[in-house]
């Protein structure tokens, strides 16, 4: 080194620095802790846009759909279903585990990433949360219709009777309720803990008294002094740490549902990881589906960022790459196993009638969500809508393959039959679509559909160094 040249010392956190600039905000714009808090509760307490109303009709047009369709079912029964004696399962359970599916991203966003310290939850957890809850409401219609007659339904419950029936404990499907309306009841109570803060907001800043009378009995006497936010804090991290294993057993236990059966295609031990990683999948791939319209249709791109969508979307190919994976090993193992049962099983999956769904499922699965490794496709809006949408056509299919293509041909060849689907079938699962959007559209107009405390944490504003560290990374660099 030349003695005249000027001694090179790298700032020790210049690297972190720099790598901040890089690094795209969490909360973007000139946004304060007074802007966000009117941003939020403005979407509730504004009047509500035009586009909001045609939205809303339609998705009551959808849910009225369903309406008639179960008060067909309950008054004809299952029959009108295109069920047959070999394929006594098809839309209707195919229904079901696709929306318990769709209500995992919600409770893993709030207490995993919480329990994780992941910052880029705050934005979107609010709205997983209560899709997790609209999800299983619309799982719910299903092994309830299935029962036929379900003025027996009570028959389900360990109720004593003079008949002495009781449920069959050994059954998977009697675990189901209890992991489902566990998870469901726990879920509930996450999301309205977590909502107690922010109602008192609108409490505080609504203008009329009957929404005042209302957000203050929902905001259960918040005033937000210390012991308020300690009792809220400790609350929040107990409902976390009890909805954590949920994530994992609930669609577990559905699972058992198959894995537990002799069927050639059930039987495989793979199923408990392998459903789990499919529902994380499917229900990321929901939720940024809606919050590609909600952070547009109510201005909210400063709070539910590129940043958001970007991590949703490594997510989903993670996710789908273990879904890939299970595929891949379902297939060896049918072939290892030399069981011919199973092999036939497999073999009927991929070149049988039902070739073109398990192909469908393939690629909207797995190749589609491989275009995420790239940034350009992860970050547009567009690419990322239209596959997310992809993603949840694949997952449908992937539990209609499970189900239909194990059942159409049994072991017995004279009972080998193709399922088709009735208009009921189509029609009662179309609806379902109208009830989880109408629960959905109520929710973002009625309630905060964002976290305001929660996000105003992870502004500048809330550290006492954070308005200067844009700055000294700059000066860093």
């Amino acid at each position: 080194m030349s003695a005249t040249a000027p001694l090179q010392v790298e700032h020790p956190r210049l690297s972190e620095r720099a790598a901040l600039l890089d690094e795209a905000p969490l909360v973007q714009g000139k946004d304060d802790f007074r802007s966000i808090t009117d941003k939020v509760t403005g979407i509730v307490l504004n009047k509500a846009p035009s586009g909001w109303f045609i939205l809303l009709c339609l998705a009551i047009s959808i849910l009225l759909i369903l309406g008639g369709s179960l008060v067909h079912l309950v008054g004809t029964g299952i029959g009108i279903w295109g069920l047959n004696t070999t394929v006594n399962w098809a839309w209707d359970i195919t229904g079901f585990v696709f929306w318990v599916g769709i209500g995992h991203a919600g409770t893993l966003i709030s207490a995993i990433l919480f329990l994780f310290r992941q910052k880029w939850r705050t934005s979107i957890n609010r709205a997983a949360e209560a899709m997790t809850i609209f999800a299983v409401a619309c799982a719910a219609i299903y092994p309830v219709a299935h029962l036929g007659r379900i003025w027996f339904a009570h028959w389900l419950f360990p109720i004593p009777n003079q008949m002495s029936i009781w449920p069959n404990f050994k059954s998977p499907l009697l675990w189901d309720v209890f992991a489902v309306s566990t998870y469901a009841t726990v879920s509930a109570l996450f999301w309205f803990v977590g909502l107690i803060p922010d109602v008192a907001t609108l409490r505080d800043r609504a203008t009329t008294r009957t929404k005042q009378i209302v957000f203050g009995i929902l905001c259960l006497g918040w005033r937000g002094s210390h012991r308020h936010w300690l009792h809220y804090e400790k609350a929040y991290l107990i409902f976390a740490g009890l909805s954590t294993p949920l994530v994992l057993s609930v669609h577990t236990i559905v699972s058992f549902d198959f894995a537990v059966s002799i069927v050639p295609g059930w039987h495989t031990t793979i199923f408990p990881p392998y459903f789990v990683a499919g529902a994380i999948f499917s229900g990321f791939a929901m939720v940024v589906t809606l919050m590609v319209f909600a952070r547009k249709a109510f201005g909210l791109e400063g709070l539910i960022t590129i940043r958001h969508l970007e991590n949703m979307n490594k997510v989903i190919v993670a996710t789908g790459t273990m879904v890939g994976y299970a595929y891949a090993m379902e297939l060896f193992i049918a072939w290892y196993s030399g069981n011919e049962y199973e092999r036939f099983a497999f073999a009927n999956r991929i070149l049988g009638p039902y070739a073109w769904a398990y192909w469908t499922m393939v690629s909207c699965n797995v190749i589609f969500p491989q275009l995420f490794w790239f940034k350009k496709v992860r970050t547009s809006i567009p690419a990322m809508f239209i596959i997310s949408i992809l993603v949840n056509i694949g997952m449908w299919f992937e539990r209609f393959v499970i189900i239909v293509t194990s059942l159409h041909r049994d072991f017995l060849p004279s009972s080998w039959t193709y399922f088709r689907p009735t208009i009921w079938d189509i029609s009662t699962f179309f609806g379902s679509f109208g009830l989880f959007f109408t629960l959905f559209l109520l929710f973002v107009r009625y309630l905060p559909m964002v976290a305001i405390s929660e996000v105003k944490g992870i502004t500048a504003a809330a550290d006492p160094h954070g308005s200067h560290k844009h700055e000294e990374a700059h000066h860093a660099a």
